[in-house]
């Protein structure tokens, strides 16, 4: 198998992954801030690293994932404005709770897709001693000043020594002559620098004890605390959506190099953006919907609602770097492909090798498609063209289903490999599983597949899978019984 090729947004191009300390890799991603339900856009962009943190296991890696949740008062780059308070107060909930709550529903969305839990989620206001460590090494360092009990990063004495926007390909000059008057702004030496601590006014409830008074950190400065924390200061990924490069992490480099001189991450990889029928996604033009609104079709822009791994699907059909349109007609689009995937699946368990005339063409075209899905998730982690191999292998399945082939056109090892490779790779690669609707006539199928990639997964002591399908089918409402005769299913 070839060398995993990622795209880096520090060098701006496609680089071959070289893992600090193979085969050990440190991803971390930036979670969500919980003052408000999780949008599409956040779907999007976890549904995108669960892919890369998918394939990094697959391919032998033992990862960290680390996503950190943000539930310290989130302060916005244009107003200052502490949204996680702003919401407290109008939900009359303590900030605390309010975390809490979007923070379960950020965790049921993300199973509803399918994603993998992290191997490490830490919160923001977990993390506050080792935040004000970092502001006081990035004071003892010269990059910060005291400003009536807030501490501003001083971006013009840090760029003159390392310089300031690498990752964004940003022109400090140019951003000075774009950057208007902001709230205490009259606190700051100069436009661009940005609070890593921030004092607390009288009614501000989440603050906590520093050096410099009461106060609470600033949005940047927790996500270069924590992948420090956990991974180190100079680890292997740092991801998260193409909107937070500039200034997020922008300013988590800065912070990183002004406290211990390394910058963080070696790759800082970047989901895009969402668009509907072309349009920015955006609550203020109407074309914004919840994935709860996707899910059940309650949105005037949509004729249907879409099943969770319909959606997945779908955005697995764009490369995770390039824009991603909604419209109704790729959505039903994905659910066709979506439906023919796990119908051959399911196909596939129904056949048993039989010996025949062996055609090298087609034995060779099967392990060729199986190889290039392979080969396309290397390619910085192409989803889209290991579908198409995987379009490719159904049709051989079907073929062969409908006894339009042979089994015997295959050698038996070939067979062999495509019957544990083909659900293996969308299942636990592609994170798609079967869904089915009650009086789905295709339901004992179904779950016989996933008894027997279960089955398998215990012969080769893969305890791990085994145990995640049964737990996932059992948050699904459905108990798997084994027995001296096999396993069998119902409904919990």
């Amino acid at each position: 198998m070839s060398t995993l090729q990622v795209t880096n947004s520090l060098t701006r191009k496609k680089e071959a992954f070289q893992p600090i300390n193979p085969p050990f890799v440190g991803l971390y991603v930036c979670g969500p801030t919980v003052y408000n339900e999780v949008h599409l856009g956040n779907v999007r962009t976890f549904v995108a690293f669960d892919i890369i943190y998918r394939w990094l296991l697959y391919s032998g890696y033992k990862v960290r994932y680390v996503r950190n949740i943000t539930d310290v008062g989130h302060l916005t780059d244009d107003t200052e404005e502490d949204k996680m308070l702003k919401q407290a107060k109008v939900m009359q909930l303590e900030p605390m709770e309010v975390a809490q709550k979007y923070t379960n529903g950020f965790h049921d969305v993300m199973d509803l897709f399918n994603a993998l839990r992290p191997s490490i989620e830490p919160q923001a206001s977990g993390h506050i001693i080792e935040q004000i460590e970092m502001v006081k090494e990035i004071m003892d360092a010269g990059y910060a000043y005291e400003a009536n009990g807030s501490v501003y990063f001083n971006v013009e004495h840090f760029n003159a020594e390392h310089g300031y926007g690498q990752l964004s390909g940003r022109n400090i000059d140019e951003l000075l002559s774009n950057t208007r008057e902001l709230d205490g702004q009259s606190e700051k030496r100069a436009p661009l620098d940005f609070a890593i601590w921030k004092h607390a006014a009288p009614e501000h409830i989440m603050r906590w004890p520093s050096p410099w008074g009461d106060g609470f950190p600033g949005w940047h400065l927790e996500c270069s605390v924590m992948s420090t924390k956990y991974l180190g200061e100079q680890f292997d990924i740092h991801g998260g959506g193409m909107d937070l490069k500039f200034p997020h992490h922008e300013c988590e480099i800065a912070q990183n190099k002004g406290s211990n001189g390394n910058g963080g991450a070696n790759y800082w990889l970047h989901s895009n953006m969402l668009t509907v029928n072309g349009t920015k996604m955006s609550k203020s033009l109407g074309n914004g919907f919840t994935p709860a609104e996707l899910i059940a079709g309650d949105h005037e822009l949509l004729d249907q609602g879409y099943s969770p791994m319909v959606v997945r699907f779908f955005m697995l059909q764009t490369h995770y770097t390039s824009t991603l349109d909604f419209s109704n007609a790729a959505l039903k689009a994905a659910e066709k492909g979506y439906q023919r995937l796990m119908k051959a699946m399911v196909a596939l368990t129904t056949l048993t090798y039989e010996n025949g005339q062996v055609d090298a063409s087609i034995n060779g075209e099967v392990k060729k498609a199986m190889e290039a899905a392979g080969e396309h998730m290397n390619d910085d982690f192409n989803t889209a063209m290991a579908l198409a191999d995987l379009f490719e292998l159904s049709n051989r399945i079907n073929a062969l289903a409908n006894n339009q082939q042979h089994v015997g056109t295959l050698e038996e090892d070939t067979f062999n490999q495509l019957k544990a490779f083909f659900p293996k790779f969308i299942t636990e690669v592609l994170g798609l599983l079967p869904e089915t609707t009650g009086g789905d006539s295709h339901m004992d199928e179904v779950m016989q597949l996933l008894i027997e990639i279960r089955q398998d997964a215990r012969s080769n002591k893969d305890f791990s899978t085994s145990d995640k399908i049964r737990d996932r089918l059992k948050e699904a409402g459905i108990q798997l019984l084994d027995g001296k005769e096999g396993t069998s299913w119902e409904k919990a």
